[in-house]
């Protein structure tokens, strides 16, 4: 995949929103635990880049996704990996699945203000009993006449205290567990929504995460995104995008950091000579550049896969372990030749040794990436990992999709 002259554009766009709205203020945001996501969602959906590959008649700009991945590429400018995820959480998480099956209703309710940053839009799906197997949640909507009754709680939820609404997977029916489940839009001001207080996590400082919950949440059934029992099927479509932006959010870090470190180890002198005159450091630096570079052509071409409409699970799959293992590896090498200055919580590198370990968890962990590769190898059987479940296509593609 080669960017045209309109996706080089728009990254300059975003470069240069990012060195004006984000970069200046990642220090007291992150001191304070959250950033003012419907401020900056208002300037991001002023500028179209809410919407890049939502449809144009609810807002969006209709382009197709490699425009989305040129933004999410672009948004690695920014020097607080929180934003890329608030906003991942929000444009490839959260509304993915509205954006291609909500009613025209639906869509212009939560997806038109979505895009214009005016709505802040969180993703409900991993609980405390069940991350990875989503098969195994328990929060659950029970008819009520035309509205459901949702009860259960969500955990570990990225934009929870500032959304105003949440995609919500839960089950709406009895039986079995991939096809018993709906994608629902709740409004989190409902009466029966309670939003808990702000998690500590190791990372990711300026993102506000914390646990819903739902207690006879009463919500209309035309909040229902597409068909019943097919919310597992959508969400498993959505996670491709998800897996697509994490692993690209990456990769201008990645580079960033590794200049740096070249720029520090080369002024840094020790015993009389720069420590990039010694040869372990500076090969280092140009393996883990190497490394990057590989990285960067199997993103482009899985997204070439998915825009083109073939089953690119194996490609995003392989994409996710690689950028999550990568930013792992990269990080640990360059704060260690940042030596103590990189040890310093406010140091750039140490930032993003922190955050870029969540790349390896969240969106499916690492562990989750290799048993979908194995399975598309024929290494697995098609539910390893998974319950049994009768032959179907339907029940197939949620099943090789997890």
């Amino acid at each position: 995949m080669i960017y045209g002259a309109e996706h080089v554009e728009l990254m300059e766009l975003v470069r240069r929103f990012c060195e004006r709205e984000i970069n200046p203020n990642v220090a007291s945001w992150e001191a304070s635990g959250r950033f003012p996501a419907h401020e900056l969602f208002r300037k991001l959906g002023a500028l179209g880049l809410l919407g890049i590959a939502k449809p144009s008649e609810f807002g969006g700009l209709g382009l197709d996704y490699t425009y989305q991945l040129a933004f999410c590429e672009a948004l690695g400018a920014s020097r607080c990996a929180s934003i890329n995820l608030a906003v991942g959480a929000h444009t490839d998480m959260a509304t993915p699945a509205l954006a291609r099956y909500g009613s025209d209703e639906l869509r212009k309710i939560f997806l038109t203000p979505s895009i214009t940053g005016e709505f802040v839009a969180c993703v409900g799906l991993s609980e405390v009993g069940a991350g990875s197997d989503l098969a195994n949640i328990s929060t659950s909507a029970r008819k009520d006449g035309d509205d459901y009754l949702i009860s259960g709680g969500k955990m570990w939820i990225t934009n929870s205290t500032q959304a105003d609404w949440i995609c919500l997977l839960c089950n709406t029916s009895d039986g079995d567990p991939h096809l018993n489940k709906s994608l629902i839009c709740v409004p989190l001001a409902t009466k029966g929504v309670q939003v808990g207080p702000p998690l500590k996590k190791l990372g990711m400082h300026a993102s506000d995460t914390a646990q819903i919950f739902f207690d006879e949440v009463r919500i209309p059934q035309r909040n229902r995104i597409g068909r019943e029992g097919k919310g597992l099927l959508y969400q498993m479509q959505a996670f491709q995008e998800e897996r697509l932006w994490i692993s690209a959010c990456g990769l201008a870090s990645m580079e960033r950091i590794i200049r740096e470190t070249a720029d520090y180890t080369r002024s840094r002198h020790v015993y009389s000579r720069a420590l990039i005159e010694n040869q372990v450091i500076a090969y280092r630096l140009a393996e883990l550049q190497t490394k990057v570079e590989m990285l960067r052509a199997l993103i482009y071409r899985a997204a070439e896969e998915y825009v083109a409409g073939r089953d690119a699970t194996r490609l995003v799959s392989m994409c996710k372990l690689s950028a999550g293992r990568l930013q792992r590896e990269l990080t640990d090498s360059c704060l260690q030749y940042f030596g103590a200055v990189g040890y310093m919580d406010d140091s750039d590198v140490s930032r993003f040794f922190r955050d870029a370990r969540l790349s390896s968890i969240g969106g499916g962990a690492d562990e989750v990436m290799l048993m979908l590769i194995c399975r598309t190898m024929g290494l697995l059987s098609p539910t390893a990992g998974a319950p049994p479940t009768s032959p179907g296509r339907e029940k197939r593609v949620a099943v090789q999709s997890a």
